[in-house]
């Protein structure tokens, strides 16, 4: 991939560093306005399903698991389009992934930054 895939809290300042920004979140973030956000997309998409969403609850003690049942929806048709958007983003820019999750290092951005830079020749 030409451009290099980061993540950050959707909360944070946007700077001229960050590409192209694309929200990775099923749902909006609480008290951010569109016009605040400085999106390029959402892909909302490309999140975790509901079921695991609910399951992971953002407790670190789960991250493992998270991280490696996430990965494994990845390579579902639902993700698919959504999976492929994001890795035609990267080959031409650089992308910054966003969410709302106030813990970043153990959220979907942080796997999904993770997995597309390591597999970038899929």
């Amino acid at each position: 991939m030409a451009g290099q895939i980061f993540y950050r809290r959707v909360y944070e300042s946007p700077t001229s560093k960050d590409g192209k920004r694309v929200l990775v979140d099923r749902l909006w973030p609480r008290g951010v306005s569109k016009a605040a956000a400085h999106l390029d997309e959402w892909l909302k998409e490309v999140a975790p399903s509901t079921d695991l969403r609910h399951w992971y609850h953002h407790d670190p003690e789960r991250f493992a698991e998270f991280r490696r049942r996430y990965i494994a929806e990845l390579g579902d048709p639902e993700h698919e389009r959504a999976v492929r958007e994001l890795r035609d983003l990267a080959a031409h820019d650089k992308v910054t992934l966003l969410t709302a999750t106030k813990d970043a290092e153990h959220s979907e951005a942080a796997v999904l930054a993770e997995w597309l830079n390591d597999n970038e020749h899929h």
